[in-house]
């Protein structure tokens, strides 16, 4: 792996080596569009929301319980509470100085509960409570330090080392102490602490960090946390990070563990452990991964589920395994520089991560189904939900990781933009944006980026400033390109057609030059391999990144989705207001099949049953469910009956 030379010190990740360099915060700045408006929304909106109902239900003020030293009966959340607190003050570092008053106030009422050996953890170690890392596998100790450290590196890197910085040390060295040779030799139930504790270690040079992370991947996978009902594969502790071939267990475990192994991987040069997350990728993508990029088929225990097993009634596919699954593949890009990686985040931030908020940024889904057979219930605004599975998004759970990884994710979302190298620039995700770095051999680029994506296919780069030098400009065309022609045009607007892959322009480029890639967007049926049993017999729709779905609000007559049957034997088309019209009809009501027996022999004719053949409505996939309750589909039957040709 190359040598990495951060221009940037405002990073989420910064790997010191690797095939790409990631752009930061203070060089990437996102300036309107899709993701603009999200950004915004959580800025303004989301994080308040989470502050004041972390207040409300007392997570809060567990700190204060612990310092003034009645948390014993006063305690409020789960055990991992303390870690929302950690997420929420990470998010507010990353979206910048407007929220300074708010890390401040947060910190102070954080810092007294810190023992005078760097222990931080209000729902262990005092008097009335469980000893300090008795419950490794429930416990959540090390999970929640790792999101304390992931929040100081955030404000040491965003604004200067600051109070909670200095905690988030102070608790690292803890751990080093307590974990590390001659310590305790056991793991946490929840990875995260890994990839904390490296992203520590590049922050400070610090090499203790990265040997302890290294430490706690090589522990995993031997047995160490106890058995279970769901098997030592939920915690990833059936086998060793490098024998495993497939993530397996409870999906943000597993996806948050591959992320620290990649970390470990790159600082340390070991291309063994590198090779290996590769190869669990590679086969979770092929077999485990819902159409919306979401991972997740069992709601007992928020797993994957085996090869193919992908029903969509019954998708989990759980807003923060969709971030986990960002973070993995983000990492993956910069070791590898491969784009397949850039293409599965695009596809999970449009349908898992936007998915989650409403509108307003005040109420979110923890899991993402792809079929609603019945209409929910408005959860009451002030009341939390208790139910993960919600059918509608709500403004608060008793166990909300979600919503708070959703804030830190779109506040740091600027720095998964773009990249550069020693020979210029990679552009993977298309947002309006304004770019500005150096290059090798102190060569100042500036690019402005202006596109209507994902609504359009149109994403224009010009260039605002550069040296005499040639370099190159790389812009990832999509995968779900394939079958249909993309098309590059040069500064001297030559235009010619670009393969899924990288499209590259390399010349001295001058002020005001142009490069314009025009993506196909349009909407195009989409089947699955006849493997997913769950979908057989169905299709889907996706239109650029964006998978869409029907949903019962825009029937008519008050019809539900399940009467919905479209016809793949003509294409989908475009319709007002970024929806899709697809060929089909209704079911008539109370005739599901044309039978009242739902069961027929093959060579029998069902009996005609249709009705509004005016073709089916369909909306973008992550904006469904804000316009009240209604019932949802994304796997969309066919007017071809089963054993009869089309």
């Amino acid at each position: 792996m190359r040598e990495n030379t951060a221009r940037s010190s405002v990073l989420p990740v910064a790997p010191s080596r690797g095939r790409l360099r990631p752009l930061g915060l203070d060089e990437v700045r996102i300036t309107g569009g899709f993701w603009g408006r999200r950004r915004h929304t959580n800025a303004t909106a989301t994080i308040g929301h989470c502050l004041d109902w972390m207040e409300r239900v007392g997570w809060t003020g567990n700190f204060r319980a612990a310092a003034e030293g009645r948390i014993h009966r006063d305690r409020r959340g789960r055990e991992f509470a303390d870690s929302e607190m950690y997420k929420l003050l990470e998010a507010m570092a990353w979206d910048g100085a407007a929220h300074d008053a708010e890390i401040a106030a947060s910190t102070d009422v954080v810092a007294p509960a810190q023992e005078p050996d760097g222990y931080l953890n209000t729902a262990f170690g005092r008097p009335g409570q469980q000893p300090r890392y008795s419950d490794l596998e429930w416990g959540h100790e090390l999970y929640c330090y790792g999101h304390l450290i992931q929040a100081g590196v955030a404000q040491t890197r965003a604004h200067g080392e600051g109070e909670l910085a200095k905690i988030a040390r102070r608790a690292a060295d803890h751990v080093c102490a307590t974990f590390g040779p001659g310590g305790i030799e056991g793991v946490c139930g929840h990875p995260e602490i890994e990839t904390a504790l490296v992203e520590l270690a590049r922050a400070t040079g610090e090499q203790r960090y990265l040997d302890q992370a290294a430490l706690f991947v090589e522990r995993r996978g031997h047995g160490t946390l106890a058995d279970i009902e769901f098997g030592r594969a939920y915690f990833q502790d059936d086998m060793p990070v490098r024998e495993a071939g497939v993530l397996r267990g409870h999906a943000v475990r597993a996806l948050y563990l591959a992320a620290g192994a990649v970390d470990v991987a790159v600082e340390t040069g070991d291309e063994e452990l590198l090779a290996a997350v590769v190869r669990q990728w590679e086969a979770t993508v092929a077999r485990r991964t819902y159409l919306t990029g979401g991972m997740g088929s069992h709601h007992r225990d928020e797993s994957f589920g085996d090869d193919f097993v992908l029903p969509p009634d019954r998708a989990y596919s759980e807003t923060c395994a969709g971030v986990a699954s960002v973070m993995l593949s983000w990492r993956l890009l910069l070791a590898t520089g491969d784009p397949r990686y850039a293409d599965l985040a695009e596809r999970t931030l449009f349908n898992v991560v936007a998915t989650s908020p409403s509108e307003d940024g005040r109420a979110f889904f923890y899991a993402n189904t792809l079929h609603r057979r019945h209409r929910g219930t408005v959860p009451p605004a002030d009341a939390v939900s208790p139910r993960a599975e919600s059918s509608l998004r709500a403004p608060w759970f008793a166990v909300s990781c979600c919503p708070t990884n959703v804030a830190r994710t779109l506040a740091q979302l600027p720095a998964y933009l773009a990249t550069a190298d020693d020979h210029g620039i990679q552009l993977h995700q298309y947002a309006d944006a304004e770019i500005a770095t150096t290059l090798a051999g102190d060569r100042d680029v500036a690019l402005r980026v202006r596109t209507d994506y994902p609504s359009g296919g149109s994403v224009t780069v010009r260039v605002g400033r550069s040296s005499d030098h040639p370099w190159t400009l790389s812009l990832r065309v999509p995968a779900w390109t394939r079958g249909a022609t993309a098309w590059l045009v040069d500064p001297d607007g030559v235009r010619r057609a670009v393969a899924p892959g990288t499209a590259e322009v390399t010349r001295a480029f001058r002020s005001g030059d142009e490069v314009r890639l025009e993506l196909p967007v349009a909407p195009r049926w989409i089947g699955a391999d006849p493997r997913v049993d769950a979908v057989r017999g169905t299709v889907a729709v996706q239109r650029g990144p964006l998978v869409y779905c029907a949903e019962s609000v825009d029937l008519p007559d008050g019809r539900e989705v399940d009467a919905v049957r479209v016809d793949p034997s003509a294409q989908p088309e475009d319709g007002p207001d970024d929806t899709v019209v697809a060929p089909g009809d209704l079911a008539v009501p109370g005739r599901p099949n044309g039978a009242a027996w739902p069961y027929r022999p093959l060579d029998e004719a069902p009996a005609p049953a249709a009705e509004h053949g005016s073709g089916i409505v369909l909306v973008p996939y992550h904006s469904w469910a804000n316009r009240g309750p209604s019932t949802m589909r994304v796997w969309l039957p066919t007017t071809t009956p089963p054993g009869r040709s089309s």
